[in-house]
């Protein structure tokens, strides 16, 4: 029997449960930031570092570059700071995030071991976006900010962590100024988490098919995870880019949020720079996505063993 007939004729899956999603999305959602932070640093740092003048070269070449400077002037810690943003938030975003894509198959599925179409699942991953923006938004912004200070020419860093960034960004404008690229970062991970889970459930598939048992292996799990986390990315790179503009730039740069940001970033630097930064966070994606797949199949396992009827 040829793979895609073994897909179409595989048991239904039983009926999502978000609660059961929202804490193996919570310990995945760890795995991932503690595997993939430095990474993520060196991306927005490439992301949101100044423009330089005509004639000079620009603060960092490259990822490498931007490795090397980044431990010579803040040693190793540096590639770890804002850390802790994603990871006190991470459990809760991730937690949110496959709990909202537990939710979005469960409307859609008609019975109890109702299987759901590719299409499907694509919808149900983008309103998982939408579960997690909430929580993301502030969390990136707070992140982007401490990432990205003390990498200007004087070299001043305004925030001492992440409660300080926090306090001091609701003083100084609300929280509309603690959400600011709430609409960017919705722009990324709708369509972003769609192909996300989209990619991950057609590969296991794809390995289920094909596996003597009919079911998945760490093999399996660790390649999915790290081939949805690049898809991820290759989608939602441009609204990232916009989004971690907007949030480190100082208030009433861009009025108009990420239409401003788009419109200044086309007109200036061209249309690759949408894609600046995607080096690190496609060599840290694989990984990253990896880790949070296998710890979220290794969370799946333990209540499956201890609480089967959970």
């Amino acid at each position: 029997m040829a793979v895609a007939d073994k897909i179409e004729n595989a048991p239904a899956e039983r009926k999502a449960n978000p609660v059961k999603s929202f804490i193996t999305g919570g310990f995945g959602g760890i795995c991932n930031v503690l595997s993939g932070h430095p990474l993520d640093t060196i991306k927005v740092r490439l992301q949101t570092m100044p423009r330089p003048p005509p004639g000079e070269k620009p603060m960092y070449t490259g990822t490498f570059d931007c490795a090397a400077k980044t431990i010579r002037q803040e040693g190793v810690r540096g590639l770890y700071r804002g850390m802790s943003a994603p990871l006190t938030g991470v459990a809760p975003i991730f937690a949110m995030c496959f709990a909202g894509y537990a939710v979005g198959k469960r409307l859609q599925q008609r019975g109890e071991d109702a299987k759901l179409t590719y299409s499907q699942i694509f919808v149900a991953g983008s309103f998982s976006g939408l579960f997690s923006t909430f929580i993301m938004a502030p969390g990136e912004r707070i992140k982007v900010l401490l990432q990205t200070q003390g990498t200007g020419p004087n070299g001043e860093k305004k925030y001492t962590g992440m409660i300080d960034c926090a306090k001091k960004l609701y003083k100084e404008g609300g929280l509309r100024s603690v959400f600011k690229g709430s609409c960017a970062t919705m722009l990324r991970d709708l369509p972003a988490n769609g192909l996300y889970f989209l990619v991950y459930e057609y590969i296991q598939d794809v390995a289920k098919a094909q596996s003597k048992t009919g079911e998945i292996n760490t093999a399996s799990t660790i390649f999915a995870g790290g081939a949805a986390g690049m898809a991820y990315w290759i989608l939602g790179m441009p609204a990232d880019v916009l989004k971690s503009r907007l949030q480190s730039a100082p208030e009433g740069t861009y009025k108009h949020g990420v239409r401003s940001v788009f419109k200044d970033l086309i007109v200036k630097d061209g249309p690759l720079a949408l894609y600046r930064g995607v080096t690190p966070i496609m060599i840290r994606a694989f990984p990253a996505n990896a880790a949070c797949f296998f710890g979220i199949e290794l969370a799946n396992k333990f209540f499956n063993y201890f609480t089967p009827n959970f």
